[in-house]
């Protein structure tokens, strides 16, 4: 499966997740990527949306490659067997890099707006796709603090082991696309799958109707 690009493949998702249309429902979206998904999800769904805002840090050799992910509020979710391997002194300056900026982007995205309470409501979590799943994961520790009565990982692509190792996390997964060979790339599966800038991700955020 190809989407033409994220508001294309948040379209889909909406339509994936409709049978959760007219419940009490909060959609969170994993900023930059998620967002432009995000913003189509709540809108199908007539429900609030809010962020959740984790930082990938990847390996030393492999940007690309998570080997933890850090939280704004300084929560980790490891690769334990590439954090072994990893020095110590250089994981605590990316781990301080990358929470300071997921602060930033907070404060950026949601411009001083208080949190929305999650307790005793469905809170669906969207990405534009998962590779690793380490930031979906501390995603969905994340909400879990705000004491939902259910948690759906939405998402149009994953390989089939990270949708197995986040199972035990979840209450329910909606993914549209399981590739059966090997994964490469998120962006694989778009035809069109730039990098969201700060600026855009904030005129989604403005120009939803739920946000109003």
């Amino acid at each position: 499966m190809i989407f033409q690009d994220r508001a294309d493949a948040g379209v889909r998702l909406a339509e994936a997740l409709k049978r959760y249309r007219g419940q009490e429902v909060i959609v969170y979206a994993l900023p930059r990527g998620g967002v432009a998904l995000g913003v189509e999800v709540a809108k199908s769904l007539r429900a609030p949306l809010d962020l959740i805002v984790v930082r990938k840090i990847g390996h030393p050799d492999n940007p690309e490659y998570a080997i933890a992910a850090v939280a704004d509020d300084g929560h980790i979710e490891r690769n334990t067997f590439e954090f072994e391997a990893v020095n110590r002194e250089w994981f605590d300056d990316a781990r301080r890099s990358q929470q300071a900026e997921a602060c930033r982007r907070r404060d950026l995205y949601l411009a001083g707006r208080v949190p929305l309470k999650a307790d005793g409501k469905i809170a669906i979590i969207v990405d534009d796709g998962l590779a690793t799943g380490l930031s979906m994961a501390l995603a969905l520790r994340e909400v879990r603090h705000r004491h939902p009565s259910k948690i759906v990982v939405a998402v149009p692509v994953a390989p089939p082991d990270t949708i197995a190792k986040l199972r035990d996390l979840a209450d329910d997964i909606v993914v549209l696309h399981v590739p059966d060979d090997v994964f490469f790339a998120i962006g694989a599966f778009y035809r069109d799958f730039p990098q969201l800038s700060d600026a855009e991700v904030v005129n989604l955020m403005n120009a939803s109707p739920v946000l109003k």
